[in-house]
């Protein structure tokens, strides 16, 4: 699961809207994962010399078989045992070492067989305990889904579900999804995330054992449909919570009940499961999770939307599912799916954005030179992940790290594993065309601006990052497609080039970003791994960062020195023993302005703590510290509205009171504009507001 803010790691539990403060981590982020090959193709050289230099991290032996390796094409590896096995030994203990990541897990599969899987790094640090591919337990986080949309198509080929139904057909009369505009979601909604529902923050991920069941978590809140469904692709753990009770509901089993009997059982997946805590018997094989391998251990994370992302799952019992659904439902004799669903399930592709890879029935696309690729990555807190089948090829990759290392150095090292990867066994030429310069300029320029994820939280208080989070495009200093935010494993920000109309290429990965015209307009983007489920938008005038962000940072910062000079003014008149002289109203109103100055300031400092303090340690977004935001919406109503009528008072009796010179008249309406804009801030990302849901 994934934050960006955007905010959440994309595809993740963790991973939202914005730009750079992304939660998938967020965050990453997730869209910001760029493959460089002259790093990696460095970073490889490197690690073979350095092999035999360094203390080797303990990783599992490779596994042996039997293989006759196929011809190769020229510039292709046979995908063999052995091959694989060298290039990962090349290329995973630096890696993780530079990127200090406690451990990671790879499983290949090809043909209906495991063609390797390995351990790297350690279970747990602190006793250098080695990964176990067969059994040490990783959490995929958002790759759980998979689980979840499988089960729901085998009872969508049982009949019990209908894709194009109203999901309130299968939801008791005591919980409904309301309509928007009339308009109900479906199944297929959900599991192509175009169900609209704004971001579901609240215990999305805790350390509390005792923290509520997903279904209790449920029918406390249901997010804001903000999109019509269909339309607008804005990824949602929530929404795969709704089909986890789904599954219940229709089945007559509890969701963990119907996971365990009808994919684990089947899969031989006998380690693997959804339930929180884990059972006991399970918790010994559990490999401990880290924010990167040089700090201290954290606990075994509770997953609120537990559909979405509570898996805990050895490395071959995921290579089991994969063989799975590479044979299209089949797996050493037994089937999870028949032909025909698993078919249906892997190509149904929603298309909004043309050109861009698309989301499937719960899968997505990362197709990648030619190839038909369908997958999906996941991250928790402290486990990051992800999974690829390539369809035509019938050869599946599956890598998790147990932490995100340095600078989030798991988001970008899973993504430059596939590209490498498939570059190695699967290469494709790359596109060559080019937008003849004068077109390309004109096109870069029209994206300009601010733009605004469409993951996100739109009606309560983490709107505000909305504000702040805002994504910018630019042109560079030669016309090109310039977005700062989004940068290459080099940092710097990935260079686009325009391939076709309003399709640009990153010219070190494999990267697209594609734009929608109307009208002669764009208005919407996407890119990377992004593009199957979201979107960035042109906020509307009233919340375009483009120039309200100057303006509330200029607003602040008149508030701070109103509330500076004060002092300071107050020093030097008794220094240089001079008079404030003012009538007693006119001085009471002096010391208002500067008051309501201050409230303003500390109540919007007071939300910032707040949010920074959530977004540090998830556990803080339980009930647990619902009485801190009380305390925020008391104490931010008083202060933005009572702050704000205290400088409009100012501003009267600087005006009406006559005898005040034109620096006094001029400052009291510069503060009063201020305190306008920063009320306005409050008011429109929902600072001034009540309530414990978001």
């Amino acid at each position: 699961m994934t934050f960006k803010t955007n905010a959440f790691s994309h595809n993740g539990l963790l991973t939202w809207r914005g730009s750079a403060v992304q939660l998938s981590r967020v965050q990453t982020t997730g869209v910001k994962m760029k493959t460089n090959k002259l790093i990696v193709a460095a970073l490889l050289s490197l690690a073979a010399f350095m092999a035999g230099a360094q203390a080797p991290t303990p990783a599992t032996p490779p596994t042996t078989a039997t293989e006759v390796a196929p011809a190769a094409s020229p510039g292709e590896h046979a995908l063999t045992a052995a091959d694989i096995d060298a290039w990962l030994d090349g290329y995973m203990p630096y890696a993780l070492a530079t990127g200090d990541i406690a451990g990671a897990v790879v499983a290949v599969v090809k043909d209906g067989e495991i063609v390797s899987e390995r351990g790297f790094g350690y279970a747990d640090v602190a006793t250098k305990k080695p990964i176990d591919p067969k059994l040490t337990l990783f959490r995929p986080g958002s790759v759980s889904k998979l689980f979840t949309w499988t089960a729901v198509m085998q009872l969508v080929e049982q009949g019990k579900i209908d894709l194009d139904a109203d999901v309130n057909k299968y939801l008791p009369g005591d919980f409904q999804i309301p309509p928007r505009d009339g308009k109900p979601i479906t199944m297929r909604n959900i599991m192509t995330h175009t169900a609209g529902f704004e971001e579901q923050i609240k215990n999305i991920i805790t350390e509390d054992p005792d923290s509520p069941d997903y279904v209790t978590l449920l029918k406390r809140w249901t997010p804001t449909r903000v999109f019509d469904a269909g339309t607008t692709p804005a990824y949602s753990n929530y929404a795969t919570s709704v089909a986890g009770y789904v599954i219940e509901r229709v089945s007559g089993e509890s969701f963990y009940d119907y996971i365990d009997k009808h994919i684990f059982a089947p899969l031989d997946m006998p380690h693997s499961t959804f339930r929180q805590p884990l059972p006991k018997d399970l918790v010994p094989l559990m490999a401990t999770g880290y924010t990167s391998a040089s700090v201290p251990a954290k606990k075994f994370e509770i997953v609120g939307p537990a559909p979405a992302g509570s898996l805990a799952s050895p490395a071959e019992e995921m290579a089991h599912f994969m063989l799975a659904h590479l044979q299209n439902g089949e797996y050493k004799g037994k089937r999870i799916l028949k032909e025909e669903t698993a078919k249906l399930m892997h190509d149904s592709p929603l298309t909004l954005l043309p050109s861009l890879n698309r989301m499937e029935l719960g899968f997505f696309e990362t197709n990648i030179n030619g190839r038909e690729v369908i997958a999906h990555l996941g991250d928790t807190d402290y486990f990051h992940t992800s999974l690829h089948l390539f369809l035509k090829e019938n050869t599946g990759f599956y890598v998790s790290f147990n932490s995100a290392g340095k600078e989030g150095a798991a988001h970008h090292l899973r993504i430059a594993l596939f590209n490498d990867f498939a570059d190695r066994y699967f290469p494709g030429p790359r596109t060559t065309t080019h937008v003849d310069e004068a077109a390309a300029k004109q096109h870069a320029q029209m994206l300009t601006g601010n733009w605004l994820g469409s993951r996100g939280a739109f009606t309560n208080f983490f709107s505000v990052i909305g504000l702040i989070g805002q994504t910018k495009v630019a042109v560079d200093d030669k016309g090109g497609l310039l977005i700062p935010d989004v940068k290459g494993l080099d940092g710097k920000p990935v260079k686009w080039v325009e391939i076709s109309p309003f399709v640009w290429q990153d010219v070190n990965s494999h990267d697209q970003l594609a734009a929608k015209v109307v009208d002669g307009k764009v208005t919407r983007f996407s890119y990377g791994l992004a593009g199957p489920f979201e979107v960035w938008l042109r906020p509307d005038a009233a919340h375009d960062g483009a120039w309200l962000t100057p303006a509330f940072y200029a607003s602040l910062a008149v508030l701070l020195l109103t509330v500076l000079a004060w002092p300071i003014a107050a020093i030097v008149r008794r220094r240089y023993r001079a008079r404030l002289d003012l009538a007693p109203v006119a001085l009471s109103a002096y010391r208002a302005g500067k008051i309501g100055a201050l409230l303003m300031l500390l109540a919007f400092g007071a939300w910032i703590a707040t949010i920074m303090t959530m977004f540090s340690d998830l556990n803080n977004t339980s009930a647990k510290f619902d009485p801190v935001l009380r305390f925020d919406q008391i104490f931010g109503f008083l202060a933005f509205l009572g702050g704000f009528a205290l400088i409009l008072w100012n501003l009267w009796t600087v005006w009406s009171g006559g005898g005040r010179r034109w620096p006094a008249k001029l400052w009291s309406v510069v503060l009063a504009l201020s305190a306008c804009v920063v009320l306005w801030v409050a008011f429109a990302f929902h600072l001034i507001g009540w309530g414990v849901n978001y």
